[in-house]
């Protein structure tokens, strides 16, 4: 009900009653103006459900995403790798082989010098006035050598013939070849004086020696690279 003031100057009458009793007409009102309360209800539990499973989506988009970008860095990193294990793997097979053919041409070099080593030592132990006539294998040693299936050398097993003029310098070659460290078993075969076209008397000697690898500390080697630079 709305009241006038006809006397300016006046003050106005405040209404007297219980001042919550707007606020409970208004709440009286919306709960006649609302038939079925279950509505509202339901409505509210929708609103709750739409809320939640929109944060709960918007959630797991944004997890998903993060895990997407970690699954393609892993794919890449996984890639990377794997690349760089299959290349090394690649590298190794490659190594292996170098080094096996590495051996055989070892082998190979090794059984190649085994003359030179024999020449070298026979001339390393020659005294003054010696000389040698002849220098050749034996036949139980060519025989082994030529007719053996196996893969390792043979044993080299020599005949050395030669001359002096003095006795001491054939002891003086025996002993210096019982020095080397590539002959072994150095033995003497045959000693006779003979006289030679100058009717002076000379010794004449066979001398039996097997060639033997000398031990690695003897041996002086070279790098492949270095030697091929070289």
């Amino acid at each position: 009900m709305i009241s006038i003031n006809l006397k300016p100057g006046g003050k106005r009458p405040k209404p007297k009653g219980d001042p919550m009793a707007g606020l409970r007409q208004r709440m009286q009102s919306l709960r006649e103006s609302v038939k079925q309360p279950g509505l509202v209800l339901a409505g509210g539990t929708w609103l709750a459900v739409i809320v939640i499973g929109g944060g709960l989506f918007i959630s797991t988009r944004s997890r998903l995403s993060t895990l997407e970008t970690k699954f393609t860095q892993s794919t890449d990193s996984y890639k990377r790798y794997h690349n760089f294990v299959t290349e090394k793997k690649r590298e190794g097979r490659a190594k292996d082989s170098i080094l096996a053919q590495i051996g055989t041409i070892s082998a190979v070099d090794q059984d190649r010098f085994v003359w030179p080593h024999i020449l070298d030592e026979i001339a390393t132990a020659m005294p003054d006035n010696t000389w040698l006539t002849s220098i050749s294998m034996t036949a139980a040693a060519a025989t082994q050598q030529y007719d053996t299936d196996s893969t390792t050398a043979a044993p080299v097993s020599i005949l050395i013939a030669g001359q002096t003029n003095d006795l001491q310098n054939y002891t003086a070659f025996l002993r210096r070849l019982g020095e080397s460290h590539w002959l072994t078993a150095v033995v003497p075969v045959k000693t006779e004086t003979v006289i030679d076209k100058s009717n002076r008397p000379i010794t004449q000697f066979t001398v039996q020696a097997t060639f033997a690898r000398a031990d690695s500390s003897r041996v002086q080697t070279v790098p492949i690279l270095e030697s091929v630079v070289r």
